[in-house]
């Protein structure tokens, strides 16, 4: 039967395997071997075990090298391996010596352990800072306003007036001024209080009073108070952190200036002003006035002026009581270059970089 021919002849799809199978006796009788079991790698002389196609293959020994065929390319170190061992009878390359690696890696040691050189300074980091850049974080503008000042020949270093850019200086050791005022470049801190009547002339108390400490607790700084006023006397008191600044604006030797205005009752001689500038006679001493005035006058009520340079204990209030005009009311309203101006009661200012300046030109700093 036609049915029993077909099935003993093995033409069906669920024996394409199996024993018989006439697509795989063409295979053998051609000497093809089947996809899973053909080798893409491509020998000599063909050594290795096989049937007739183990031989050298013409025209595709470099697509198999490529890999186009016969996938990625195996590495130098495999296929120095494989080669010892001579599995493919392929030509690879000889191991190398171990001599030659040794002086290899001495060869790069000696390449990346070497000494650095020192450089000198004018090809590397050169000391102190740029010019403009100092003045520009002492407050004195941007640093192409900085520039300008440098243009301008406003700027001098050490008694010498600067015109080039670029030129470094120290801000702890040199001297820095803008319009012949000192430039405070470093880390110092300069107020003004307009201290009201009640408030004690010290940074602490230990009775619990309010004193200038109360005003700048959000400081971490510590600040020194330049001089004092009394507890009832109101006005302008300076607070830094500068020791010898504070120290020299209160030496009798630089002989700073302060303002006051006082209330005190009439009416007043003609020579009351002269009085006070030839000098009134108190249990310390001779105190005199640099300058006085009256500046308001309403019946018997007058406002006064009075400029001196002296620093003692209550010395306004005992000239003018000495001279017979006991003061009601006294105001600080300068203390050598800064004034007091609108600045209300109990407000803190902190001072401009023309304002320190003033202030050291005043003692010499």
């Amino acid at each position: 039967m036609r049915s029993s021919g077909r099935n003993s002849s093995g033409g069906g799809r669920g024996n394409y395997r199996g024993a018989g199978n006439q697509r795989d006796d063409k295979q053998k009788r051609a000497g093809k071997p089947r996809p899973e079991e053909r080798r893409y790698d491509v020998g000599g002389s063909g050594s290795g075990s096989g049937g007739p196609g183990d031989g050298p293959r013409k025209g595709r020994g470099a697509a198999a090298r490529g890999g186009a065929k016969g996938g990625p390319k195996a590495s130098p170190r495999s296929q120095e391996g494989k080669g010892a061992k001579g599995s493919r009878g392929r030509g690879s390359a000889p191991a190398r010596p171990r001599e030659l690696d040794a002086k290899i890696e001495e060869r790069n040691r000696a390449r990346y352990d070497k000494p650095q050189i020192k450089t000198p300074k004018t090809f590397g980091d050169q000391e102190g800072e740029r010019l403009q850049k100092v003045l520009a974080r002492a407050g004195m503008g941007s640093r192409r306003a900085c520039e300008e000042l440098i243009d301008d020949a406003r700027v001098e270093v050490n008694g010498k007036i600067v015109t080039e850019q670029g030129v470094r200086v120290d801000p702890e050791k040199d001297e820095i001024k803008v319009d012949g005022l000192t430039v405070a470049t470093q880390s110092y801190l300069f107020f003004a209080l307009n201290k009201p009547a009640g408030v004690v002339s010290t940074m602490e108390d230990p009775d619990g009073r309010q004193c200038l400490g109360d005003y700048v607790t959000n400081r971490e700084t510590r600040l020194f108070h330049v001089g004092r006023l009394d507890t009832e006397t109101e006005g302008i008191i300076l607070l830094t952190n500068h020791g010898e600044l504070a120290h020299r604006l209160t030496h009798p030797r630089y002989g700073v200036q302060k303002t006051y205005l006082a209330a005190i009752q009439g009416p007043l001689p003609r020579e009351i002003g002269k009085m006070l500038k030839d000098g009134i006679q108190l249990e310390d001493g001779y105190a005199r006035a640099d300058h006085f005035r009256v500046v308001q006058q309403t019946g018997k009520n007058y406002l006064v002026e009075v400029t001196l340079h002296e620093g003692r204990k209550h010395i306004v209030r005992r000239m003018l009581a000495e001279a017979g005009f006991p003061v009601e009311k006294l105001v600080r309203t300068s203390f050598g270059p800064i004034s007091l101006g609108d600045q209300k009661s109990g407000w803190l200012r902190r001072l401009t970089n023309t304002e320190v300046g003033m202030l050291m030109r005043e003692v010499d700093l």
